[in-house]
């Protein structure tokens, strides 16, 4: 859950948190004694709050995990709502399907296990929010899937956007912050959204449709 945060603010921050659920708290320890990739506390609350401000009742998640940030979806679109997980292990997934049970949200998650870009591609409805968190060199490759299947003043959420603070070297080497870097600057570019990185955790660009 580290990001680009000075340590005494992240500190600060993550103090003023209310306490979450028991299962979104075991999901943080697993995450730390694991080194599992999760968006953690604070972000969690962004999507929340988002969710709620543009009332939305379907998402679809590209890199899900053990399905941490899958919950604080569930819990935004509520009863009805609908959020499409995805993750390409089957461990994972198997591992989300018990947090979901115990969550009290598995009745409005779709689990899908593989390629998150061709099970995004392979939609042919509109989502309200679409959170990208796949493997950053293909990050990308996810611009040309997004718009059709979004609809109008939806979000389109990206994390690790600012790529603990690797995109702002001068020349990278490394092909996963080149990608970053060739993504953020496609997506600014990009007249069918308006977009603003967040300097939350590790970075998150959050777009909304025109």
């Amino acid at each position: 859950m580290a990001g680009i945060t000075e340590s005494a603010v992240d500190r600060y921050m993550l103090s003023l948190l209310p306490a979450r659920d028991a299962v979104l708290q075991e999901m943080e320890e697993q995450a730390e004694k694991r080194d599992i990739p999760i968006v953690g506390p604070a972000v969690g609350r962004v999507f929340y709050q988002y969710a709620k401000l543009i009332n939305a009742r379907k998402v679809f998640e590209m890199g899900s995990a053990i399905g941490y940030s899958t919950i604080w979806w569930a819990q935004a679109v509520g009863a009805g709502g609908e959020v499409f997980y995805t993750d390409g292990d089957p461990k994972n997934a198997e591992e989300a399907r018990g947090y979901f049970q115990r969550a009290g949200v598995v009745d409005r998650i779709h689990v899908g296990v593989g390629d998150a870009l061709e099970q995004l591609s392979a939609q042919k409805q509109e989502f309200d929010i679409i959170f990208n968190d796949v493997d950053k060199e293909y990050y990308p490759h996810v611009l040309d899937l997004v718009a059709p299947r979004l609809r109008r003043g939806g979000l389109f959420i990206t994390d690790n956007a600012l790529w603990y603070g690797r995109v702002t070297e001068a020349d990278p080497k490394d092909e996963t912050t080149r990608a970053i870097l060739e993504f953020n600057r496609r997506l600014y570019a990009m007249q069918d959204f308006f977009t603003t990185i967040l300097p939350l955790r590790d970075g998150l660009a959050v777009a909304v449709k025109g």
